[in-house]
């Protein structure tokens, strides 16, 4: 897979991220692994590696251009889906504590396989909804960090991510080219969470002239207990 290998390197470069041999490696087999079980199961519609490797790969590892994630940081991949973009974040900075969250037992168990062939330390994966996870210990407040990749709306995606987060942390939502329309109505419920919008950052991904926006949303204190409310009160009546 040495094309693949080059996309990697020249898109990792040009986000400031470095990627040894031993990394490249990791992301050789994750690729093996992604397209094998999408054979059974639908784990993602992009099949082409140059592909995955920039709109899967590049396009998770962009986080940490435009965020310092600190050095030993515990991060919540919420409806990671195949392990976007947690295990892409994960293979560059095996330093970070990861737990991946998803709804589908069936995406669970492939992330399972998957890290633990990636021997990944520090790691676990979890089936269950993100405004359940949210609610509970151990997880509600536990993270220095959440991310959510194109999951839904920013206010819904909100109620998910923030409730995780500690105060002082981040939740990160990635998503694609925005109007600010969606940021500009997500502004209630980021309030109401203990959030503040920090920093928006719009950006072209490496090597394509796809449009990409990251919204930064700092913890500024705790979120009152009655939030994340129930996936049918979310939909029904999002913030």
């Amino acid at each position: 897979m040495e094309t693949i290998r080059q996309i990697l390197m020249q898109g990792a470069q040009s986000l400031g991220v470095e990627l040894d041999a031993h990394a490249l490696d990791k992301f050789d087999l994750f690729t093996n692994e992604l397209l094998e079980w999408n054979k059974v199961m639908n784990l993602t519609r992009i099949t082409q590696p140059e592909e995955i490797a920039l709109k899967h790969y590049i396009d998770s590892l962009a986080v940490l251009k435009y965020v310092k994630i600190a050095k030993g940081a515990k991060v919540a991949d919420v409806g990671c889906g195949a392990g976007f973009p947690g295990i892409p974040i994960k293979i560059a900075r095996d330093d970070i504590s990861l737990c991946s969250i998803d709804s589908l037992g069936k995406r669970v168990n492939f992330l399972t396989k998957l890290t633990e062939k990636l021997e990944f330390k520090n790691c676990e994966c979890v089936h269950a909804r993100a405004e359940e996870v949210g609610a509970k210990e151990p997880f509600r407040e536990a993270y220095d960090y959440s991310f959510a990749r194109a999951v839904a709306r920013l206010r819904v995606l909100t109620e998910f991510c923030l409730p995780l987060v500690k105060v002082g942390g981040a939740f990160i939502a990635m998503k694609g080219g925005e109007d600010g329309d969606e940021i500009s109505e997500a502004q209630n419920a980021v309030t109401l969470l203990g959030g503040e919008i920090e920093n928006v950052f719009e950006y072209t991904l490496p090597q394509t002239d796809m449009a990409r926006t990251i919204v930064v949303i700092r913890k500024v204190k705790q979120a009152d207990k009655k939030y994340p409310r129930g996936n049918a009160k979310i939909a029904k009546s999002p913030l």
